[in-house]
């Protein structure tokens, strides 16, 4: 069975070095300081808490290796005013372009078409990403447990927080988890995706928020796709989402997303 999650960071690898031969490290650097200062993706999901409300990091995606395209009328500044009216904490958005037709350029067109903090979706596999995505005017950005070791996540994460921005380290099984505690962070996801099979089961965060500090915010991420799913990981002690897919087949976002949290 092909490895997708290898398969990925394989093409990263390639990626990255292609954008350190475009741009220096140092003009990225550069860059960063023409950016606005972060907005505080930690305290988005907070608030929404403090209300009682379900927190949801609501995800711009075009496609996915598994689904093919998931959405063809895709606009991501209108999805972003939507998520915004919709009642979304955080917007998450997919910056790969070879298996989810991403691009980077979305994160500045989402910025300045909504007031929500967002989130870099991507495979993050070096630092110069990291700054990358200060640069391109990222809140937060997404640490994969099962791609870095705990070395590479410290670093990272130091670099991260250090440019201003939060951190979610997700992670999909307990070895990972023990891993992602380690971290500052209090932003713990569980991609109830298996990365390497592309398999869900919502058994996975069930299995796994019990094994997470009670200082630490679980997200749940992929497979949740109505209210029930929602209460479920309620009596679960969850309360923050990561939801992409649902939204996305749907005509209105923004009231897909109202529809399930209410």
């Amino acid at each position: 069975m092909v490895n997708i999650l290898d398969k990925i960071l394989s093409t990263k690898v390639l990626e990255v070095n292609q954008a350190k031969s475009i741009k220096s490290i140092d003009e990225v650097k550069d860059e960063i300081n023409q950016t606005s200062k972060p907005r505080d993706f930690i305290e988005a999901i907070k608030d929404k808490h403090q209300n009682s409300l379900p927190a949801v990091v609501a995800e711009i995606k075009k496609a996915s290796p598994s689904k093919g395209v998931i959405r063809s009328n895709f606009n991501p500044d209108s999805i972003a005013k939507s998520y915004e009216l919709g009642g979304a904490a955080c917007i998450s958005v997919l910056t790969d372009k070879e298996y989810f037709q991403g691009d980077p350029r979305f994160i500045e067109v989402v910025k300045n078409n909504c007031s929500l903090p967002v989130l870099r979706k991507d495979f993050i596999i070096d630092s110069y990403q990291v700054y990358e995505s200060r640069a391109l005017g990222a809140d937060c950005i997404l640490l994969i447990a099962s791609a870095l070791n705990i070395d590479e996540l410290k670093k990272f994460e130091s670099i991260a927080n250090n440019l201003g921005m939060a951190v979610l380290v997700e992670v999909h099984n307990e070895e990972e988890l023990q891993k992602a505690i380690l971290l500052d962070t209090p932003l713990v996801g569980i991609n109830n995706r298996n990365l390497k099979t592309f398999e869900v089961s919502l058994n996975t965060s069930i299995d796994l928020v019990t094994k997470i500090p009670n200082d630490k915010i679980p997200i749940t991420e992929s497979g949740i796709f109505k209210h029930s799913d929602i209460k479920l990981m309620n009596d679960n002690k969850i309360f923050t989402f990561l939801v992409g897919e649902a939204f996305m087949r749907d005509d209105n976002p923004g009231q897909s997303l109202k529809k399930l949290i209410s």
